[in-house]
């Protein structure tokens, strides 16, 4: 089986990419130009380099390939990069539908986020759904995920093989390019980080995720959508864990919901001006206190899926920091 990985290079990226290649696929990566691909140099793995951006790039990325994984996308919390976002996320993925039908494409796999699902109330459970509205969810980067799922369901129904998935807040190792989260840990690991925020999401291993993803390629149905968590984590447990694995002290100083709120633009500022992605912003607070249980029953049900420990997760996603902080690239 010939696929094509976008974002290839980021952290469910080139995890996927391993998963593929110990599969046995013909694994090639659409990178874009100027991007480090030391996270999946060790790969026996083929490199194009373009932009989902580009319509022509797509097109010529794309032509003899029987799968298309499309993870390439901008993710973001803060207050910033919404136009960035909207072209990434929404007219790259527009772009990627295209070239799928031009190029002829057997499947296209597209990695949504839960965050595009509307919330339910709290103490349901957040079941999957074919209605994505951008008005209907909170913040940029969850819009751009609904208007992108949107766009792929309509292909679905129109002709194209294209499967859907929704992974929640993504932990474990092998992420060169820290994320939010990632920061988060480094920071602890560090030292740094001298107080929390109350509160608790979802957490799923990147090694879940990426296995879940090819699943999705094999196993998954036209125009369905399925929803890959794990376990729901409060911050303090997640806190606890990071430093006991790395034998640091634990953080014990909680922030008041309120101050962090409020306190939450300076923040923005602070991580802009030391060029690093901040900690915690006003929708990350926000997030901390939404729905957060995702139902995965779904994918297990139909994909074979299975999600390990949060725990398990954490500590294996520390370790591997520890062993490769001189590799390790600040999100910016």
């Amino acid at each position: 089986m010939k696929c094509i990985v976008t974002g290839a290079t980021g952290h469910i990226g080139c995890v996927l990419v391993r998963e593929l290649c110990r599969k046995g696929y013909d694994v090639t990566a659409f990178v874009l130009p100027g991007d480090s691909a030391e996270a999946i140099c060790r790969e026996p793995v083929k490199l194009i380099t373009g932009d989902i951006c580009s319509p022509y790039d797509t097109v010529r990325a794309f032509r003899g390939f029987d799968l298309v994984f499309h993870l390439a996308g901008m993710i973001s919390i803060g207050s910033a990069g919404r136009k960035q976002m909207e072209r990434v996320n929404v007219e790259g993925t527009r772009n990627v539908i295209r070239a799928c039908k031009i190029a002829h494409v057997k499947r296209l796999v597209y990695a949504s986020s839960v965050h595009a699902i509307e919330e339910p109330a709290k103490g349901s459970s957040v079941a999957e759904t074919k209605q994505f509205d951008p008005q209907s969810v909170k913040g940029a980067y969850a819009k751009t995920k609904a208007a992108a799922t949107k766009l792929v369901l309509e292909a679905a129904k129109n002709g194209l093989d294209a499967v859907v998935v929704h992974p929640s807040g993504v932990i474990g190792p092998y992420e060169y390019s820290l994320s939010n989260i990632g920061q988060l840990m480094a920071d602890t690991i560090g030292g740094s980080l001298k107080a929390y925020i109350n509160g608790a999401y979802n957490f799923v291993d990147v090694r879940d995720v990426a296995r879940g993803i090819r699943l999705a390629g094999e196993k998954g149905k036209r125009g369905e959508c399925y929803i890959l968590s794990g376990e729901v984590v409060t911050v303090k447990e997640m806190l606890d864990i990071i430093t006991e694995t790395a034998a640091k002290k634990p953080v014990k100083a909680k922030l008041p919901y309120w101050f962090a709120l409020a306190t939450a633009p300076l923040s923005e500022l602070y991580y802009k001006a030391v060029k690093r992605k901040p900690l915690y912003t006003a929708y990350s607070v926000y997030t901390l206190r939404t729905n957060c249980h995702f139902n995965c029953s779904k994918a297990v049900k139909e994909l074979g899926y299975r999600f390990r420990p949060a725990a398990e997760s954490l500590a294996d996603a520390v370790n591997w920091m520890l062993s490769n902080g001189k590799r390790l690239h600040p999100a910016v």
